[in-house]
């Protein structure tokens, strides 16, 4: 069995900073991490792969080339290969010149029963790349996966839904989008870290012309999005923290909405 994850490196968000100018991130010096979805996405593999001796996992990531540094991460969690997409022609793609070329790679590797991949990454949150995979590629997708199981040839899966969940049936290729309620990431072995970040460089750089897409399809001018503006909400106010006892606590904060005319 081959299974595909998908996974993104993204920057840690909670250590953000916003140029209060320019209104742009600030990434001086803020520290790139594995997109947490696509990390539950990469442990659902993993557990498939100690249930079963058939199982290979390949990662593969569309990005610049310290990118790899993630990819090494998912290699030292367990993963047999890890491939990069990094060509300038990738470069400023939205999510569907990003799904195109990630599709064509997929498709180019080829022999795969599974492909999972995060719900959505942090730095966008679109949640779109996946599902617009499994278009390109004609494939079954199921989204918000939080229980997974194999029974013969199919997946059951449990998809989350605002108010409960429902069970899903799907034959296999497909495409599975994890969430945070699947699984709990494990962490990098020694031997992992060892064979990963050893001597010789494990990850796989493919360029436009190793995936062989059309340039047409890919990056900046591919991307029917496009960004007119980004700004930062200005802040309301400052939040008040009351400190006492229950009783004192309670009796200052209804002063407090009586000042204010709220009751």
């Amino acid at each position: 069995m081959k299974i595909i994850v998908c996974a993104k490196q993204v920057p840690d968000t909670t250590e953000v900073r916003i140029d209060p100018v320019t209104n742009t991130m600030i990434r001086e010096g803020v520290p790139s991490i594995l997109n947490p979805d696509d990390k539950n996405a990469l442990e659902e593999a993993l557990k498939l792969k100690d249930q079963r001796d058939d199982v290979t996992i390949t990662v593969v990531s569309m990005g610049p080339p310290q990118a790899k540094d993630m990819l090494k991460e998912c290699l030292a969690m367990g993963a047999d290969e890890a491939i990069l997409l990094s060509d300038r022609a990738f470069g400023g793609g939205d999510t569907w010149a990003t799904s195109n070329t990630i599709a064509a790679a997929i498709q180019k590797i080829g022999d795969y029963d599974i492909i999972f991949a995060g719900r959505q990454a942090i730095d966008g949150d679109t949640a779109q790349v996946g599902p617009q995979i499994a278009e390109k590629l004609g494939l079954p997708q199921v989204t918000y996966v939080q229980n997974f199981s194999l029974e013969g040839d199919k997946v059951v899966v449990e998809r989350m839904l605002e108010d409960g969940y429902e069970v899903v049936e799907s034959a296999m290729p497909c495409v599975l989008t994890a969430i945070k309620e699947l699984n709990d990431p494990r962490y990098m072995s020694v031997k992992g870290i060892y064979d990963a970040y050893g001597a010789e460089d494990p990850v796989k750089v493919w360029t436009l012309a190793d995936v062989g897409i059309d340039p047409s399809l890919c990056g900046l001018k591919a991307s029917p999005t496009k960004v007119v503006k980004s700004f930062v909400p200005q802040l309301k106010g400052k939040g008040v923290m009351l400190e006492g006892s229950e009783k004192e606590m309670t009796d200052a904060l209804i002063v407090s909405l009586k000042q204010k005319h709220i009751i």
